[in-house]
């Protein structure tokens, strides 16, 4: 994702710098050429030697070093960087930043550089909540800085509060969000469903299915990386949040077809990702239904088809994307279910395909469009697949709303 891109990362004086190691690592694997500057007090918690073999660059400390090459260090780095990374950030470095003060290495670079820059605080309660810090935050914040706000939890200095060093793979997202895709997706908005509804039976007991959410929570991801307003309505799944999309959790498929239908209207890009229940009990037992001798029969009702509904109200310039899995007669089935609910693509699930199907971090799909076309890419990780997704979906939408 990050290959060719340069990512400046400084590490402050703290004792979350040991984490610092895994953010550089993944960037690393990414693909990025990782350049590591680290302040006097960094290397009191964390050897260079780490940051040079993860990063696989020299690492710089001290502005008066004799140079490995002839250059004017701090310029050269400010003028490599495609994006500086500070992590973790101290209150010290924070606030020589905000003050323009360059006393050493990191706060030199960080004066020169005209790339973007990520601040990943760490540091005490009472620091992080001063109104000193406080202030010049939001100073760097104007200048056009962006936080990965600190986390609330237990804290090296025996208290608990917010000021812990946010995931370190939260701090990578947000480097794979400022460099990684371009932003053609910016001010659309983008509904995407995902996870299996749950149909109660009794306070203990519901009907459900196998679904684990992977496609949609991907599509969502993937579509906020590119820069549009996301909403992932959701059913239960056991994926983390994601962050900077705005998560809304259902049980049911009646409180997914309400969640939905009601941001619908106001949505350029639709995109049914979640395994809905067809059907659900008839009717809920207040108390757990005790085992019997006989057999016991559930009467069902049918569902809302949120999507049959969608495609009905389908405003002009909207593009509606659905999903089917069949065990049969796939692509026929998938073509019928496209003009029955109107919707400008269906993605067809081969649930039979090895490394594809409920679970999988890969899919094996047929995109089909409205206009006949139709399209099997191999099979591939469920991030790929979402990005051909939403390439479909966007060259669908600027063709209904060109001018």
């Amino acid at each position: 994702m990050l290959s060719g891109k340069c990512v400046v990362v400084g590490v402050c004086g703290g004792i979350a710098a040991y984490k610092a190691a895994y953010v550089v690592s993944a960037l690393k694997k990414l693909g990025a050429d990782v350049r590591v500057i680290m302040t006097e007090a960094a290397q009191q918690f964390v050897g260079k030697i780490t940051f040079q073999t993860l990063s696989q660059n020299l690492v710089v400390c001290d502005m008066f070093d004799e140079p490995k090459r002839w250059n004017v260090e701090h310029v050269e780095l400010a003028t490599a960087a495609d994006l500086m990374l500070v992590v973790p950030a101290t209150a010290n470095t924070i606030a020589k930043m905000a003050n323009g003060i360059a006393d050493n290495m990191l706060t030199c670079v960080y004066m020169a550089t005209k790339a973007k820059v990520i601040i990943a605080p760490a540091m005490n309660k009472n620091m992080y909540e001063s109104d000193a810090t406080v202030e010049n935050m939001k100073k760097l914040a104007q200048r056009g800085c962006r936080f990965v706000d600190a986390d609330e939890g237990f804290l090296a200095c025996a208290t608990t509060g917010k000021g812990r060093l946010a995931e370190p793979d939260k701090i990578v997202e947000a480097v794979i969000d400022e460099l990684a895709f371009e932003k053609d997706l910016r001010a659309l908005k983008v509904l995407v469903s995902a996870g299996a509804t749950r149909e109660a039976l009794d306070p203990v007991r519901f009907i459900t299915n196998h679904s684990s959410g992977k496609m949609g929570y991907a599509i969502a991801r993937a579509a906020k990386r590119r820069g549009a307003d996301v909403t992932l309505v959701s059913g239960k799944t056991a994926l983390c949040d994601i962050d900077g999309v705005n998560m809304v959790k259902v049980e049911s498929a009646r409180e997914m077809h309400d969640e939905i239908l009601k941001r619908s209207a106001n949505c350029d890009i639709i995109i049914k990702a979640a395994a809905v229940a067809d059907y659900a009990p008839a009717s809920v037992s207040e108390n757990k239904i005790k085992k019997t001798e006989s057999d016991m029969s559930i009467q069902l009702c049918k569902n809302p088809d949120i999507l049959s509904e969608l495609g009905q109200k389908k405003p002009q310039g909207q593009v509606l994307v659905g999903f089917c899995m069949e065990t049969q007669n796939l692509l026929e089935n998938a073509k019928s279910k496209l003009v029955r609910k109107n919707c400008d693509f269906i993605v067809a699930n081969n649930l039979f395909t090895k490394g594809a199907g409920f679970g999988a971090d890969t899919n094996t799909v047929t995109i089909i469009s409205s206009d006949g076309e139709t399209f099997s890419p191999e099979n591939m990780s469920k991030d790929d697949l979402s990005h051909i997704i939403l390439d479909a979906a966007k060259k669908r939408y600027d063709e209904k709303n060109i001018m």
